[in-house]
């Protein structure tokens, strides 16, 4: 059973500066990050901003990368979720999970006015937690 979901003050200040859709896909999107690293087994996660942006990486040093949640007004009908642009893993999910939409090597755009894509997002979370843990 996936625990109680808690987001760190600094995270929740800066999810109510997003607009509704945004911020309600990210509470989805922050809800699966959690279930995904409890199913993999990584441990508790470390939920802060960088950048600005929320992030999320396991405690426990080298088990996975971290995954930041973006919004920006330069590109308001996509949330973004992104990782290390110096993983390998947007080049995996453009080859196992195509139908998703994709920015250069750092992130997977979702579009605010569609369902979220759960299972593709499952896969690709569950690879980002388990980066280092796998050797990938």
């Amino acid at each position: 059973m996936t625990a109680t979901r808690r987001i760190v003050p600094d995270v929740d200040r800066a999810l109510e500066q997003w607009p509704e859709p945004a911020r309600r896909q990210a509470e989805s999107l922050i809800d699966l990050i959690q279930q995904e690293a409890d199913a993999q087994q990584v441990g508790p996660l470390v939920m802060s901003l960088k950048w600005g942006q929320p992030s999320f990486v396991p405690k426990a040093a080298r088990v996975g990368t971290p995954v930041r949640l973006h919004w920006a007004e330069s590109s308001p009908e996509h949330l973004q979720v992104l990782v290390h642009c110096q993983t390998s893993l947007v080049e995996t999910w453009r080859d196992a999970v195509p139908g998703l939409h994709y920015d250069g090597n750092r992130a997977i755009l979702l579009p605010l006015d569609a369902s979220l894509p759960t299972d593709d997002l499952r896969r690709c979370i569950a690879q980002a937690m388990t980066y280092h843990r796998r050797g990938t």
